[in-house]
């Protein structure tokens, strides 16, 4: 949900917790650590601000204090619209809002074109002054200038007369409003090339080129269309409400940038050093404590920077050496890192940007939301600290004396950090909308900083706080305008429709009956979404996903929760998903490792994650999993889809706590018994449990060991 600010850090000496039992001493109170220590200086900010993005620029002196103002200026803009909506409506916010983010993309991100030779032979001192050149600047007032133009007061021939006459023209354009939003239409993929790269914007200019050609298609084909002229595609795109400004925009625009207000604020007051710190004082010294740290910290992190990569990184700068000294390989604890750090972005109560249009799609609550993430988040973690004591075993990693307070009296001391998200979940339960209930724990988390000397938010660390906020939501703000291209495109040519009957057309005709169609279509949406989470950012790829892939799901009848779901879950894990694992490759840059082994290591830490989703549309009680249904059916359920997911880890982790190394053959029948078991049906819940037990026999019998013997 935000930007990289900087690289991923080196591996050193683990900045371990100097948390002692020294009163008023805690995250932000910590001596200085070793000079060759990872993560920040005591005080500063421990998340690394990144998602899937690229880069931003180092941006530094008059620049960089002007872009600050200026995001600080949209953060108070946000905050006003929560309690005093603009009077002229929604989408006269989005114009606005955009208009204060885009042009700040060209300043803070790279053209990424090749470097001028002069540059490159310029000292060293002059390269690191990472600052806009003349396009940029250009861009950046171009870009201000056509998404202000909606709101023009005065006429200009048939063109400008402010806001409502722009709205009138809607359908008949003047040449001036059509130049203005061709305009604007490059500026937008052009702020997505440079923030994601080229894929999203060479796919928006796939959609973009079947809705101006679709009329030369064959009419035979189902996917052909009357055509749109350029007009038409400008129109739908910068004066309505979809386009630019339609459903993704608004959603990060009203509840994206208000999340990574918040999560600045938490970080910046000590709270991410208290999580990492209470993760490591927790598990102190066992066999399993560093994958369990790790794993906490990802978990704990994960609540304040909702992304992925960003957690990954973070968490891995201090517990990476950990991992070291206890013998993990560097593959192998990348790969838990990018798994832990993915599991933030499918973990309550701040889930990724996706969660959000997921919400509005639906017209549901966020709170709604977050009660269907609650059980597949169980089940994800619990693959993953599974996966942690197999391989605790299985590497014989040995214990690592960290000298840590008591995790107590940590508790009692800053546990006050763990209030705000508290406070997000109450206030949402007693029905404050979703936008005042982080700005009301935005403002906790801003007084409890005073609870901590090293933690206060000054009015100059505040003024930091509000402005990296809006600062992380520029990528999102560049895609999710991108992506209003696509879900007009989709709209004004009933292409999702076509592709959905399409999509079950082809199921229908390999299979009979309709388990076995909808078990196809769900087989065929499922890698649909790997492969086209591979190539474009989460948000994104959730958008593409829902507008292509949900109707076919919609339409076999499964239900629209456990269907967006279903793709909300797909878009996410592609961040482990080779070959493009972008959590992936930001903690093999940690660990020193290689980024495809780690990939593969990512992926099977992960495994549940891309099965449980198959569950809540293939079968009827598979939406028990989301929390929806009777409380028997729940509870019934998670208990199968645990035993499902101890099975897998079984398969994929090659041992059996309490037993020992499981064979060849043992795995494959706990991965058999894994997949029946998800299935949630009578017959194949007992075959499974069979397989099962069948397998653990096997491996008792094998290895000679009674049941318990071997510690866990």
């Amino acid at each position: 949900m935000s930007e990289r600010r900087d690289g991923a850090p080196r591996s050193g000496e683990p900045p371990v917790s100097t948390v002692e039992d020294e009163p008023g001493r805690g995250p932000g109170a910590a001596p200085d650590p070793p000079r060759d220590a990872p993560g920040p200086p005591p005080g500063e900010p421990l998340v690394v601000y990144d998602d899937e993005e690229r880069p931003a620029r180092r941006l530094t002196g008059p620049v960089e204090r002007g872009v600050a103002v200026v995001a600080f200026a949209v953060a108070v803009l946000v905050l006003w619209q929560v309690f005093r909506p603009l009077a002229q409506g929604s989408q006269y916010y989005l114009i606005i809002f955009l208009a204060g983010v885009l042009p700040l993309v060209f300043l803070g991100y790279r053209a990424g074109l090749p470097v001028p030779a002069r540059l490159r032979r310029a000292p060293a001192a002059a390269r690191e002054r990472d600052l806009p050149g003349p396009l940029d600047w250009v861009l950046a007032a171009v870009t201000l200038a056509v998404c202000l133009y909606p709101l023009l007061p005065f006429a200009v021939g048939e063109a400008g007369g402010g806001y409502n006459a722009f709205l009138d023209r809607q359908g008949l354009l003047a040449p001036a409003d059509v130049a203005m939003g061709g305009v604007l239409l490059l500026l937008v993929l052009e702020a997505c090339r440079r923030t994601t790269g080229w894929v999203l914007p060479a796919v928006c200019l796939i959609f973009l080129g079947y809705g101006y050609y679709g009329g030369l298609l064959p009419q035979s084909w189902s996917i052909a269309h009357a055509g749109l002229d350029f007009s038409q595609i400008v129109d739908a795109l910068y004066n309505s409400g979809s386009g630019f400004y339609g459903t993704p925009l608004d959603v990060a625009a009203s509840y994206v940038v208000l999340f990574t207000v918040y999560g600045a604020v938490l970080d910046l007051s000590g709270a991410g050093r208290f999580f990492v710190d209470l993760s490591v004082a927790a598990f102190r010294r066992s066999r399993s404590a560093a994958g369990r740290t790790a794993v906490a910290s990802g978990f704990l992190l994960g609540t304040v920077s909702g992304s992925g990569t960003a957690t990954a990184v973070s968490v891995g700068a201090v517990t990476w050496p950990i991992l070291r000294r206890a013998g993990y390989p560097a593959e192998q604890a990348g790969g838990m890192l990018a798994a832990a750090g993915v599991g933030a972005i499918l973990s309550p109560p701040t889930l990724g940007a996706a969660a959000f249009i997921v919400a509005e799609y639906l017209r549901v609550s966020y709170l709604t939301v977050l009660g269907w993430a609650m059980i597949p988040t169980v089940l994800y973690y619990l693959g993953i600290l599974l996966a942690v004591e197999i391989d605790a075993r299985r590497f014989r990693v040995k214990p690592v004396e960290l000298h840590v307070g008591s995790p107590w009296r940590l508790l009692a001391r800053f546990g006050y950090h763990f209030s705000s998200l508290v406070a997000i979940v109450v206030l949402l339960a007693l029905g404050v909308s979703a936008t005042k209930a982080v700005v009301y724990a935005t403002a906790l988390a801003f007084l409890l900083s005073f609870l901590d000397r090293r933690g206060r938010l000054t009015p100059r660390r505040l003024f930091e706080a509000l402005s990296a906020g809006v600062r992380g939501v520029l990528p999102v703000a560049a895609v999710c305008a991108a992506a209003g291209i696509i879900t007009a495109i989709t709209t004004k040519t009933g292409l999702g429709a076509q592709v959905a009957s399409l999509l079950v057309r082809t199921a229908e005709s390999l299979a009979d009956g309709r388990t076995a169609v909808l078990a196809l279509t769900v087989v065929f949406a499922a890698v649909a979404l790997s492969l086209l989470g591979l190539a474009v950012p989460v948000t994104a790829s959730f958008i593409i996903g829902w507008v292509i892939i949900g109707p076919a799901l919609l339409t076999l009848g499964v239900p629209g929760p456990a269907a967006a779901m279903f793709v909300f879950y797909y878009s996410v894990l592609s961040e482990v998903t080779p070959p493009t694992a972008l959590a992936a490759v930001g903690a093999s840059a940690v660990t020193g490792g290689r980024p495809v082994p780690t990939m593969w290591q990512a992926l099977k830490y992960a495994l549940p994650a891309f099965l449980v989703p198959v569950t809540f549309v293939l079968t009827g009680p598979g939406e028990y999993l989301l929390g929806r249904g009777p409380v028997w059916g729940v509870v019934w359920t998670s208990a199968v889809a645990c035993l499902a997911v101890a099975a897998l880890a079984v398969a994929t982790g090659g041992w059996v706590l309490g037993l020992g190394a499981a064979g060849t053959p043992e795995r494959i029948v706990t991965a058999a018994a894994g997949l029946l078991l998800l299935y949630l049906h009578p017959v194949t819940i007992t075959a499974g449990c069979v397989l099962l037990a069948a397998a653990l026999a096997a491996v008792a019998v094998r290895r000679r060991t009674p049941l318990g013997k071997e510690s866990t």
